[in-house]
């Protein structure tokens, strides 16, 4: 099927980490130029760039910092042209859990400034590139998580960062018609997912038993769920009248089952 991606100019943030990885490579196989970020290290992206040389440019960038966001988006349009589609998809969450009354600002601090006010920036600059870049047709995809949703006992400052999503989500689906005519902008809570975050909590048995008890599909995601749902979000031919939407992609999760206090440190998604 021809989704009507190709030559399109797609911004991924995050990229280097399994989703986002993922979705750098299905963009890429869509015949789509792709712009790709990295915090620390480039890890798989250095196979695609050998690859897909042409189509591909991988940035590094901290995403907390303005400064850094506003270069990667000149970089970015020098390189491919205007940014038709962002992917707000950087994030960081701590495996150790904790109670909130043994959270420590510096990590809140930490959590909110790169899962929040990263995706703030990125849309911020994102809709400057569509302010100066004319064009009809534009969409943006943030990434959550069920966590932000539902909530999650012991993580919430990860909770409360991904929960902001929907506010953003909610603010500029009203603003970026205003800059595009036609743009777009849609929320994306993946639920458990296998990526190497995850990895140990889903090869224990005992909290696979626990993750799927209220999953009615029985089975975590792969990464290509959540990849396959963006594409879908980024494709003016398959969902140009769909915005302001949020997927969970949790195969119909519909909730937790609460942690006792000795499970605190289990890894999360």
């Amino acid at each position: 099927m021809d989704m009507g991606i190709r030559g399109r100019h797609v911004l991924i943030t995050g990229a280097s980490g399994g989703i986002g990885f993922e979705c750098t490579r299905a963009f890429l196989q869509e015949g789509a130029r792709v712009s790709a970020t990295y915090c620390t290290s480039k890890k798989q992206l250095t196979e695609l760039e050998s690859s897909w040389g042409e189509q591909l440019a991988v940035i590094r960038v901290d995403i907390c910092d303005e400064s850094q966001v506003s270069a990667l988006f000149h970089s970015a349009v020098e390189r491919f042209g205007r940014v038709d589609i962002l992917v707000a998809n950087a994030g960081i969450a701590h495996h150790e859990g904790k109670a909130i009354q043994d959270l420590g600002l510096d990590q809140w601090q930490e959590t909110i400034s790169v899962n929040l006010t990263g995706a703030f920036l990125s849309a911020k600059y994102f809709f400057l590139n569509l302010e100066e870049k004319s064009g009809d047709n534009a969409s943006l995809i943030l990434i959550g998580s069920t966590a932000g949703y539902f909530g999650e006992a012991w993580y919430c400052d990860y909770s409360a960062s991904k929960a902001g999503m929907h506010g953003l989500l909610m603010s500029l689906k009203n603003e970026i018609v205003h800059v595009a005519r036609k743009g777009r902008v849609n929320l994306v809570n993946p639920g458990w997912t296998r990526t190497p975050m995850a990895e140990g909590a889903l090869n224990d048995t005992d909290m696979m038993k626990r993750i799927l008890q209220t999953v009615p599909l029985r089975k975590v995601a792969q990464p290509s769920d959540i990849a396959n749902t963006i594409l879908y979000l980024s494709s003016d031919q398959l969902s140009g009248h769909v915005s302001g939407a949020t997927i969970n992609v949790a195969g119909g999760m519909e909730g937790r089952v609460l942690f006792l206090p000795e499970e605190l440190n289990a890894p999360r998604t």
